[in-house]
């Protein structure tokens, strides 16, 4: 007797869940809106991390160049 072969289904991310709720209820400006803004605050992490790192090697530069 030979078993069944199983069947994988991917079970769905929170993100793409949640992408689909979204799609729901909202229009198409809105998510696209909404999409934007998120784009913006990941760019603006990125650019304050940047600055960080930037300060950092500065700040070590200065430090090594005191007698």
């Amino acid at each position: 007797m030979q078993a069944a072969p199983v069947r994988a289904t991917a079970i769905p991310s929170f993100a793409t869940a949640l992408r689909a709720v979204e799609s729901l209820l909202m229009s198409g400006g809105q998510r696209t809106a909404r999409r934007n803004a998120w784009t913006s605050v990941l760019e603006d992490r990125r650019r304050a991390k940047d600055r960080t790192e930037a300060q950092r090697v500065l700040e070590q530069a200065v430090a090594a160049r005191r007698p």
